[in-house]
């Protein structure tokens, strides 16, 4: 058996450790329970305008949203800024796949997006 003095987060604790792999604790202050999952964001996606539009506009990996450059019916053209996506420190510009107009935005400023979440759709 082996003794060791372990230090967490300022609390030591002593700790006795059978060689043949069971192990033993002495000393040791009750544990508080695991702090409890973050509640998940239930129902539908925020929505900013009308109906759904034919062309969806998804996030090529995840990240922030920075900024929100259109809003819903604006006419935008290929290639045209929608928003801007940070992703590992880089800003993203989300634009345009083809013309069209602006249906409706899933996401504002602030939120966070995984890859492939629809941020926005086109008519």
């Amino acid at each position: 058996m082996k003794k060791y003095t372990i230090t967490v987060n300022g609390v030591s604790y002593d700790v006795t450790v059978e060689e043949g792999g069971a192990a033993q604790s002495a000393s040791l202050p009750p544990l508080s329970p695991a702090p409890s999952a973050a509640p998940s964001r239930s129902g539908s996606p925020k929505k900013t305008g009308g109906e759904e539009g034919a062309v969806k506009v998804t996030a090529p990996m995840p990240g922030k949203v920075l900024a929100v450059k259109k809003q819903v019916g604006d006419a935008v053209k290929s290639g045209d800024t929608i928003l801007v996506l940070e992703a590992m420190k880089m800003e993203n510009d989300i634009v345009a796949p083809k013309d069209g107009v602006i249906a409706s935005l899933n996401v504002s400023s602030g939120d966070s997006v995984e890859s492939g979440a629809v941020l926005a759709s086109m008519n």
